[in-house]
């Protein structure tokens, strides 16, 4: 119950005025229906001719003491209809009154419909905001979140989880605002109609209460199972899509498809227990709701038959009207709170990506940054995934304009060197400056509109040329567009394409080779047209050909540019200002190529390792 207020009060305030309008429609929708209800006491009296007592008219009844209003006004309706009876018939006051009742049933479901449009657009709005709340922090979030978390399961939170709310906690509030309004006022009437017979009631509805909630704490553990089951089948299904070439060359579909009937049969499991727990709520409220009618109506006609109570046979019975009333509200009252349970575990898997910190965050102050002037810095800086050191001591220091290359083995924290500037991540001790001013200190979208990406793998979308290239540049030109095209040396395969720089690439640029990919990425970059650049293994998967071409567009990208270029090809980095060797985390050689092939330590290895 906690947790679900919390997540109300997370969820719902934007949209006040809805709640509001649907409690105001609901309880209009209610009234009503209580008044169509009271209908069947003078039906009974007219068909059974029960009531042939007098009623006196009273003139001015709102002017009586508040006490005695609801009597008077009883009186006067007892009065017409009795009159009524005498001047037009029996019949004829049947029909008005079956008139009347339609009447109230018209109101009754017309401020129904109304409740249930202010709650769609609750729903509709809620769902919208929270997949808005997830893709703007998985936006936010830093790299380092994602290398800990499977793509599939984060898919899988923000569709089927989010959908999971959706269907089993904002589909309910409608039942919880409409059945809640509808149980008190219902249970309001029958005090007053009876509170002996009230009293009797609230002693056994606890006990239907007790029952019904001991089924339904058992469900959200395993719908918790589920959505975790469900999140790993979706990161294989998106493992096996993207692995289909090896998985084939390996021969190795039996393996895959065993591991997925597996895994979907545990899922299967998982769901059936959760359903068979689901479908018990019906029965049971059914069954406890029956057994309660049947004592009810043993105790309230051992009452009447007594004479111990002021009760009325056809006030009984309208009492009994109002109490199955209340069934039908009580029973989807319980099966919303099963619902609620479900929908809850969903949540809390939403949770762990909206309440997940972001330790690199934009400072309060932000230092202005419109320009890089002089030099880049690394000042004694250390690094470390989780308890793993990547980084120990760099020192760097790297001039407006040169290009720094870094070599060594895979692992010996080249990348995690260049993703530190742009603060894909934070250091963990020392500092990077820009200017003689700490990275941290700037905004981070000012600080990555100065550095230009182009990485091994070519991150391109399904969209066309013209949008890919112009990916991030606000109001770019087709010119514009063309001419960093033909710097990438992209504007000849462009063309020649079905429609041009109008053409889809398909997913990830499937429909291209990859260096064609690569020279999309770089035209990008190009025209970004940023002052600091971060070349990272960006022809390292190329062949001879394409990485010519390839070459050659990096080569204008780095025009009077500062590159921090990562090369596995030593060859690509003859030109570089500085070249930093780093083996486990530390620069152990530092200098211009041929200084340190003179120098004959790791690098000469490294460089003759190639040529051999």
């Amino acid at each position: 119950m906690k947790d679900f207020f919390r997540l109300l009060f997370r969820l719902v305030p934007p949209y006040k005025r809805d709640v509001f309008l649907n409690i105001l429609n609901n309880l209009l929708s209610t009234v009503f229906s209580l008044f169509s209800f009271a209908l069947i006491i003078p039906i009974l009296e007219i068909l059974f001719q029960i009531n042939t007592g007098t009623y006196p008219y009273h003139e001015n009844v709102w002017s009586l003491p508040f006490n005695e209003i609801g009597s008077a006004l009883k009186d006067n309706f007892y009065c017409y209809l009795l009159h009524l009876i005498d001047t037009r018939g029996g019949g004829f006051t049947l029909l008005m009154l079956g008139l009347f009742m339609v009447g109230m049933t018209l109101l009754k479901t017309g401020f129904m419909y109304l409740a249930s449009i202010n709650m769609i657009r609750i729903r509709t709005s809620v769902l919208r905001d929270l997949r808005n709340m997830i893709f703007g922090k998985i936006l936010e979030l830093p790299l380092g979140f994602f290398s800990e978390e499977r793509k599939g399961d984060i898919i899988a939170r923000m569709s089927g989880d989010v959908t999971e709310v959706e269907t089993s906690i904002m589909s309910s509030l409608d039942m919880l605002f409409k059945n809640l309004i509808m149980i008190v006022i219902y249970f309001v009437t029958m005090i007053v109609l009876s509170w002996e017979l009230t009293v009797f009631v609230l002693v056994l509805l606890p006990i239907a209460g007790f029952l019904m909630g001991r089924v339904s704490k058992q469900l959200k553990r395993p719908s918790r199972e589920g959505q975790n089951k469900w999140g790993q089948i979706l990161s294989q299904i998106e493992e096996t899509l993207s692995g289909l070439r090896i998985i084939k060359s390996f021969n190795a579909e039996d393996r895959t498809y065993r591991h997925f009937e597996e895994e979907n049969n545990t899922l299967r499991r998982i769901t059936a227990r959760i359903f068979r727990r689901q479908q018990l709520a019906h029965p049971m409220s059914e069954l406890l709701g029956t057994a309660i009618i049947a004592i009810v109506l043993w105790f309230g006609g051992t009452l009447i038959l007594s004479h111990n109570t002021a009760l009325s046979a056809q006030v009984f019975i309208y009492y009994l009207v109002i109490f199955y009333s209340i069934i039908n509200p009580a029973k989807s009252f319980s099966q919303a709170w099963y619902s609620i349970e479900k929908g809850l575990a969903s949540m809390e898997r939403i949770d762990k990506i909206l309440l997940a910190d972001n330790p690199i965050r934009d400072p309060q102050q932000p230092a202005a940054l419109n320009e890089f002037k002089s030099c880049i810095e690394y000042h004694h800086v250390n690094f470390r995934y989780q308890n793993e050191p990547v980084l120990k001591d760099i020192c760097l220091t790297l001039p407006k304009g040169s290009t720094l290359a870094l070599v060594g083995q895979s692992g010996s924290g080249k990348s995690t060197l260049a993703d530190l500037l742009p603060r894909f991540y934070d250091v963990e001790a020392g500092s990077i400056t820009l200017d003689g001013t700490d990275i941290r200190s700037f905004r981070k979208k000012d600080l990555r509109a100065l550095i230009g990406n182009v990485s091994q793998e070519a991150i391109l979308f399904n969209d066309t040329f013209f949008n890919n290239i112009a990916f991030g540049v606000k109001d770019a030109t087709m010119e514009q567009v063309v001419e960093a095209a033909k710097i990438a040396n992209a504007h000849e395969f462009i063309m020649a394409s079905e429609n041009g720089y109008q053409t889809n690439i398909g997913d990830r640029g499937g429909k291209l080779s990859g260096g064609q990919r690569q020279r999309i990425s770089i035209a990008r970059a190009v025209l970004k047209n940023p002052p600091i650049l971060i070349l990272d293994e960006a022809t390292s998967a190329l062949d001879t050909e394409s990485e010519r071409l390839v070459q050659d567009a990096l080569e204008n990208l780095m025009k009077n540019r500062t590159t921090i270029v990562i090369a596995h090809r030593l060859s690509t980095i003859r030109n570089a200002d500085q070249i930093c060797v780093l083996q486990d985390g530390r620069i152990v050689e530092c200098g211009t190529h041929q200084e340190l092939l003179a120098l004959g330590g790791t690098f000469r290895k490294l460089y003759d390792l190639q040529l051999s």
